[in-house]
């Protein structure tokens, strides 16, 4: 059988790797508690799914989507950019709906690249954007991310020569794996680095809302208000919990946006419409389940984080995501500590070089879990034997 080239360089993805090892121990009898992977395991919220029910019912609902998705949606998300960050966005033209955000990133990458093209990545980072560089055929560059300079790259650092030739440099802010977020100043330098390059910027914006303070949340777009350069994705995933509806969103440069609906409209035909109608729902009434989540998150981490400390682990001081990431003990490779975790405590955690050759020496620890088996985990982190 012929296969493609294009996959030889695609790794299999760690998180359906990671599933596969916690069933096999699960039908083994294993109780095993699940701090691996960022699924919300807080229900969507009630009134959403009621909403949802509604418009189901609305049989109009039942055709396809535009491919840009429906206004609503798009305007939902204009009016949350205005309300939230003063952001004015044009929704026809400066908005586009996506299958949750990781869909439409893998796709910017095919919509604005050609084979052998450079884009500029951090180190670590979220998978997709290696994978989706990869089967692009594009040359990947990576900027290294440092816990000493709070998890945000060094631009002066990247070389010129591929600054010059680059098309793309995705960052991902509030960061995953790190917990670390951006600043102004950083941002700004950010976009005229796009500017001066000739570069599309993109932020990952998946976890702006999860967030501890909300004086701290700022979107790449309240600095580039020509949007010319830049552009951000977001998903309902982690801000409302509706991470198996599948269902996000693309705003910024209205030139980048339109590539990317070309590519889209032939390559799916939207979101079920009801999906949307419920997403714009959640983006006009959904405040007070943020702040909600976004306390039951802060509880959690410090009895994680109380619990880290008591076994004299260093933990980054993050104050965004869901996720917590600190340095394994001395002696321990990433990937050898989380295994120990595993076979010792039955706590499945993320090693952190599943983010990059930079996440050597820390793990990812994900407060995804009940409040009865975060305290459980932190128990047996105590208990154990390292």
């Amino acid at each position: 059988m012929k296969i493609a080239n294009r996959m030889s360089k695609v790794p299999d993805y760690i998180f359906a790797e990671l599933e596969s090892i916690e069933n096999n121990l699960i039908s083994q009898g294993e109780d095993i508690i699940n701090l691996g992977i960022g699924d919300p395991d807080i229900p969507t919220p009630e009134f959403l799914v009621q909403k949802m029910v509604q418009y189901v019912e609305e049989k109009d609902n039942y055709n396809y989507s535009p491919y840009a998705g429906i206004d609503e949606f798009n305007m939902a998300v204009a009016d949350y950019y205005k309300k939230n960050f003063d952001v004015q966005l044009d929704y026809k033209k400066e908005v586009i709906t996506l299958i949750g955000s990781k869909e439409g990133i893998a796709h910017l990458f095919l919509s604005v690249t050609d084979i052998g093209d450079y884009v500029i990545i951090p180190n670590p980072s979220y998978p997709v954007y290696e994978a989706a560089a990869e089967i692009s055929g594009c040359s990947v560059y990576k900027m290294s991310l440092a816990e000493k300079n709070n998890y945000i790259p060094k631009l002066e650092n990247i070389y010129e020569d591929v600054a010059k030739r680059a098309k793309l440099l995705i960052v991902n802010y509030p960061n995953n794996p790190t917990g670390a977020l951006a600043n102004d100043e950083f941002y700004k330098k950010l976009v005229e680095f796009g500017k001066k390059n000739n570069i599309i910027i993109v932020n990952d914006s998946a976890y702006i809302n999860i967030c501890n303070n909300k004086n701290q949340r700022l979107s790449l777009l309240q600095f580039d208000k020509e949007k010319g350069h830049c552009i951000e994705f977001g998903t309902l995933s982690k801000s409302y919990n509706m991470s198996g509806w599948r269902i996000g969103y693309a705003a910024g440069c209205s030139e980048v946006i339109e590539r990317l609906l070309l590519l889209k409209g032939n390559f799916d035909s939207g979101q079920f419409i009801p999906i949307q109608k419920t997403g714009a729902y959640a983006l006009t009434h959904g405040d007070a389940f943020i702040d909600y989540i976004n306390k039951i998150y802060k509880k959690r981490r410090e009895i994680i984080e109380d619990a880290l400390l008591k076994k004299n682990i260093h933990i980054y001081n993050s104050n965004g995501t869901f996720y917590i990431w600190f340095k394994v003990p001395s002696g321990y490779k990433s990937y050898e500590f989380s295994q120990l975790m595993l076979k010792k405590s039955g706590i499945m955690i993320t090693p952190g070089t599943a983010f990059g050759d930079l996440g050597e020496g820390y793990c990812r620890i994900s407060l995804t879990a009940s409040d009865e088996r975060i305290k459980s985990a932190a128990q047996r982190i105590i208990e154990m034997d390292f």
